[in-house]
């Protein structure tokens, strides 16, 4: 059942461009156990996808049957499982070939798939050696883009750091080494609680009782840079599902959480009510929305959010340069908008989960050429140190997934974010 959910899930999302995210929701009553399995067959060959397409392609003699679409699918989470998991070789290609068996499209190819898989066992690590997976895992696209912005021996580190499943990280409200140690977790130099083996996450410790949130360590470095914004009445804008309005709630802020999606909406209550924090919710666009003045807002902008690969990797082979164009239309509008609702002395931060310049470094720059009233508060040396790392020349933020190396990958990275901090002149 995992494996055909998986094989069908990826199959959605290659063909239909159905995010990772979705590609399992619809499936009810499926044990935890057996949603982890699928989950992790469908994001371990979307993370290895360019070269798990060149072995199968050099095995495939003729090519892929155009009469069998989702025949693709198939090898490629058999053979996810073969060169990439912790799965015998023998249940990899025999339950491949079941599920081959049982399905109209492809039941006609169920040797093919048996040939394929077992000269995969048998060769497909040697084949792999030979491939360099910076130049197959990261489409050309995004390969470029990353050279140019970073060089190439830090693109190289960003494409190694998207091929591994990264941990749990949590914000928790209080006593960041006490719920380590209870979620036998770490305390990151920036209070983050990351955890290598999570399991089931509302099985956990304290989760019931609303004691943390799911948050990647980047993620949860925007909010900080407003200071103390105890009784001060904050706009988070684009706000679901909410972890950084919980954020601003638990430091004392009066906060009013604006985003045009109801169904995120209303898990972004459900998440304020489990952990006992209150804020103001408005159902509005963000680009429309008129409820100011703000002392702060915090503008964390839908973006192409290329720093989130680790989770997503989807993103890669479903998003392109056409995508980043149209955004950034959209977040500059975005920041007029924000803009507009500051006092004047407010603070504005803005952020994005993007990697791409134009996303973050050059929307921050065109703000300030066209709006005289918006300058920018660098962080320095009175910000927090933990912050240190991340800062750039112009006084910004800028984390990458290959920061934090600490010793093995699955306990290295954090999302890759931008973040710039300014106010609005008096």
């Amino acid at each position: 059942m995992p494996r055909l959910l998986a094989a069908d899930a990826l199959d959605r999302v290659l063909r239909g461009g159905v995010p990772l995210d979705e590609a399992l929701q619809d499936v009810p009553g499926l044990e935890p156990r057996d949603r982890a399995l699928a989950f992790n067959i469908l994001a371990t060959a979307l993370r290895r996808l360019g070269s798990l397409r060149a072995v199968i392609g050099q095995l495939l003699e003729r090519g892929l049957p155009k009469s069998a679409p989702k025949l693709e699918a198939l090898l490629l989470a058999g053979g996810a499982q073969i060169l990439f998991m912790d799965v015998p070789d023998h249940a990899a290609v025999g339950l491949s070939v079941e599920i081959a068996r049982h399905d109209r499209t492809t039941g006609g190819f169920a040797g093919l798939v048996n040939a394929v898989l077992r000269r995969l066992a048998r060769e497909g690590k040697e084949r792999l050696a030979a491939l360099d997976p910076f130049l197959t895992d990261t489409p050309d696209w995004l390969r470029a883009r990353w050279i140019a912005a970073y060089g190439e021996e830090k693109a190289r580190a960003i494409a190694a750091a998207n091929a591994h499943q990264p941990a749990l990280d949590v914000t928790v409200k209080s006593d960041p080494e006490g719920w380590a140690q209870r979620l036998s977790g770490e305390v990151l130099p920036t209070g983050s609680v990351r955890i290598l083996e999570a399991g089931q996450v509302r099985a956990l410790p304290g989760f019931d009782d609303g004691d943390w949130w799911v948050q990647d360590a980047a993620a949860a470095l925007p909010a900080r840079l407003l200071g103390d914004v105890r009784c001060l009445r904050v706009a988070d804008l684009c706000a679901a599902p909410g972890g950084k309005t919980a954020q601003l709630a638990q430091a004392g802020a009066a906060v009013v959480a604006v985003d045009r999606s109801g169904p995120r909406l209303r898990r972004l209550r459900e998440n304020l009510v489990r952990l006992r924090l209150t804020a103001e919710v408005a159902e509005a666009d963000a680009t429309l929305y008129d409820g100011g003045p703000f002392d702060a807002v915090l503008l964390d902008a839908p973006c192409s959010a290329t720093g989130t690969l680790r989770r997503h990797p989807d993103i890669a082979w479903t998003k392109g340069p056409g995508d980043i164009a149209s955004l950034t239309l959209l977040q500059a509008r975005l920041l007029d908008r924000a803009v507009s609702l500051l006092r004047p002395g407010g603070t504005l931060v803005y952020s994005t989960c993007s990697l791409e310049p134009e996303e973050g470094e050059g929307q921050i720059e065109a703000l300030l050429a066209r709006n005289s009233d918006m300058e920018r508060l660098p962080l320095g040396e009175k910000d927090d140190a933990a912050l240190a790392a991340f800062i750039t020349p112009q006084g910004d933020l800028r984390t990458l997934p290959c920061d934090w190396v600490r010793g093995e990958p699955e306990r290295s990275g954090l999302d890759g974010f931008f973040a710039a901090r300014l106010r609005k002149r008096n």
